[in-house]
């Protein structure tokens, strides 16, 4: 059988979002992140993040910087016992038009190809509209954090739930998980 996954949008639903996270020292995870991230893994969901980012073509730091960032997230969710299964990072220019910068599904698509995952039983959480879109064109059932802010008017396909924090969309995914397997 193939396996259920949570993909995460990095920035604005795992970390703050600050404008192209340069530096390790810019990085900083939101609030009840690490403990959703643990209750995702403890009920037996692949998660994996997908995201963005551009910078790495335009110049504003490498892909080892990035790695960099992200063994920091990982090493800052392993001490609340919270992991990521695997990280997939677009790191192409907005006009390259490649595959895999989302909207576009390519992403979702690698990963569930490479570690085996059902689409179909599976969620793409993000904070932006192209995260949710994403989502949709693979298969996923989606969900929206918005903090105060009405993305749900800009989209035409709305996601399956909207959540103002990573603790109340693991709740939720835990809640339609245990629905979907039954």
């Amino acid at each position: 059988m193939r396996k259920r996954a949570v993909f995460l949008d990095r920035d604005g639903t795992i970390a703050r979002d600050v404008h192209y996270c340069r530096r390790v020292e810019d990085f900083e995870i939101l609030p009840t992140v690490p403990q959703a991230i643990r209750q995702l893994n403890e009920c037996g969901f692949e998660v994996v993040v997908v995201t963005n980012q551009s910078g790495v073509a335009r110049g504003y730091f490498t892909e080892e910087t990035l790695l960099q960032i992200h063994q920091h997230m990982r090493q800052e969710l392993a001490e609340y016992g919270a992991r990521v299964d695997a990280i997939y990072y677009c790191p192409h220019h907005p006009d390259d038009m490649c595959d895999c910068a989302k909207p576009r599904p390519g992403l979702l698509l690698r990963a569930a190809e490479e570690l085996g995952i059902d689409l179909r039983r599976s969620f793409m959480i993000g904070d932006a509209v192209r995260d949710i879109e994403a989502g949709k064109t693979a298969g996923c059932r989606t969900v929206l954090i918005a903090d105060g802010l009405d993305a749900r008017r800009e989209l035409t396909n709305p996601p399956d739930y909207v959540a103002g924090s990573m603790l109340e969309v693991a709740q939720w995914v835990v809640g339609e998980g245990h629905q979907a397997s039954s």
